[in-house]
């Protein structure tokens, strides 16, 4: 069996949270898509709330100390990424754009990304589009056509016959959203990161070149 490593960044404040719900959801969804394909998946979670001191550190010093130094790198190195929000004031929260602020430039190129997020009402559907995807685009992030929002409403109405065929019950968005990470980082060659300690440069060298 081939192996792939799948980061869930969520920014949820509370525990438990909808947005960490969402992500779990989304992260068996995909799982169950690549096992189906033979193939295993290591799935790393990361709380955006319990980095968010070391987050304000970081961008008041520039140097990411402990669990958050962990945290990017382990985005850096994932065949896919899961990043699933709260929305407040119609955009992703201030936790979820400052982890993203501070990942490394060119982390995410290429890298196969599922947007999630959540809120009160369906009226924040919206910010999946105007917020989230054109802040993936920039980090040059490969983002499935599926975005999954949930309002509060939705968790309690999974199997609801009265929803739209356009929006779909949330379980069939989870699930097709799910099929198409999957889908992605299954044909991506495994994500391997550089280490710059592999080939060191001698110290005859570096006295040469001076």
């Amino acid at each position: 069996m081939t192996r792939r490593t799948l980061a869930v960044v969520t920014s949820g404040l509370r525990e438990p949270s909808s947005t960490r719900l969402l992500a779990d959801r989304l992260a068996a969804a995909t799982v169950r898509e690549l096992e189906a394909q033979r193939i295993e998946v290591d799935v790393e979670v990361i709380e955006l709330r319990l980095l968010a001191h070391d987050l304000t550190n970081m961008l008041l010093t520039g140097f990411a100390a402990g669990e958050l130094r962990a945290a990017l790198d382990t985005v850096a190195r994932a065949d896919g990424v899961i990043a699933v929000t709260p929305i407040f004031s119609g955009s992703y929260s201030g936790l979820f754009k400052n982890f993203f602020d501070v990942t490394e430039q060119g982390a995410l190129a290429g890298t196969p990304v599922l947007l999630g997020a959540t809120a009160g009402t369906a009226r924040h559907s919206l910010a999946l589009d105007h917020a989230l995807r054109p802040l993936f685009a920039y980090l040059r992030a490969l983002v499935v056509p599926t975005g999954v929002f949930a309002a509060t409403e939705d968790f309690g109405a999974t199997a609801r016959q009265d929803v739209s065929d356009d929006a779909g019950a949330l379980d069939q968005r989870v699930d097709r959203a799910g099929r198409e990470l999957a889908g992605l980082v299954a044909a991506r060659a495994p994500h391997e990161v550089a280490d710059p300690f592999a080939n060191p440069t001698s110290f005859e060298d570096l006295l040469a070149g001076g």
